[in-house]
């Protein structure tokens, strides 16, 4: 596990139950401990990246979401996993208590927003520059006819939505992904799996459905805790792991960037 200043992505189907009725806000020292949150109060965004027979280390404090991560990597039997975890600091003017229903509706009104994902930029070590990750982003009506739907907007909070997408990146090219949006209390989860083998030049680096992404956001009173986690069941080739981690690493930079933004643009509306 390391800690990076710049940050790090993107994994898997999962879904938090806190108990309790109404608005639910869990501390940080409920969700993490204290070596994390010092890391992430400095600044720093903590990274784990494992390979061969990889195991989650970063999940958050929740017996439940735990089991469920644990339950996913063993259908998987995932070859590399990425984790990460970033805080966020909710804007002046914002509930620091647990967010309330408005916020938390305008929230997810963003990120279902699936269309903005397009543009979004990570930092390329190798070439030294920002590049672009998906050049095109959007909902479609299913993985065979591919025709472009726009982006929802709720009225009430859902439990449970679920699209289809297709995305072109710059390393795995034009894919159709399932999407799915859960809520809990206190959470809002997106969760995502590949339809199609995901290929990189002529070499097919994950097959279908062996590839699972997802983004956890957990309220915590004046911030939001993010977890990201990625599993793969990635090509027995040469370097193709560690290629691959390298590309979670760089969406959950990428992910990251835009989901402040949403986060920016839902709370500050609400002013």
């Amino acid at each position: 596990m390391k800690c990076k200043n710049t940050l790090g992505f993107l994994f898997v189907t999962f879904l938090f139950a806190f108990p309790g009725p109404g608005v639910y806000s869990l501390g940080l020292d409920d969700l993490i401990g204290h070596e994390y949150i010092n890391a992430l109060l400095a600044g720093e965004t903590p990274v784990s990246v494992q390979f061969g027979s990889p195991r989650p280390a970063l999940v958050p404090r929740n017996e439940f979401l735990q089991r469920q991560v644990e339950a996913l990597r063993q259908d998987l039997g995932p070859s590399v996993i990425v984790e990460v975890l970033y805080l966020y600091r909710k804007p002046p003017g914002a509930e620091m208590g647990a967010w309330t229903a408005g916020e938390e509706l305008r929230l997810y009104n963003e990120i279902v927003s699936l269309s903005t994902l397009a543009g979004i930029k990570y930092f390329s070590a190798s070439r030294g520059e920002m590049r672009i990750l998906y050049d095109f982003s959007h909902i479609i009506d299913g993985p065979s006819t591919r025709v472009p739907l726009p982006d929802p907007v709720f009225s009430q909070l859902p439990a449970e939505f679920n699209v289809y997408v297709r995305q072109r990146d710059l390393t795995f090219g034009d894919n159709v992904y399932r999407f799915d949006f859960f809520t809990s209390p206190g959470a809002l989860i997106i969760s995502m799996e590949n339809m199609t083998a995901l290929s990189v030049g002529i070499i097919r680096a994950i097959g279908r459905n062996n590839l699972r992404s997802a983004v956890a956001i957990l309220d915590a009173g004046e911030y939001i805790l993010v977890y990201v986690v990625s599993m793969a069941r990635a090509a027995s080739v040469p370097g193709m792991r560690e290629r691959i981690g390298n590309s979670f690493t760089n969406r959950a930079e990428a992910i990251i960037h835009w989901f402040t933004a949403r986060a920016d643009r839902a709370f500050e509306s609400g002013n």
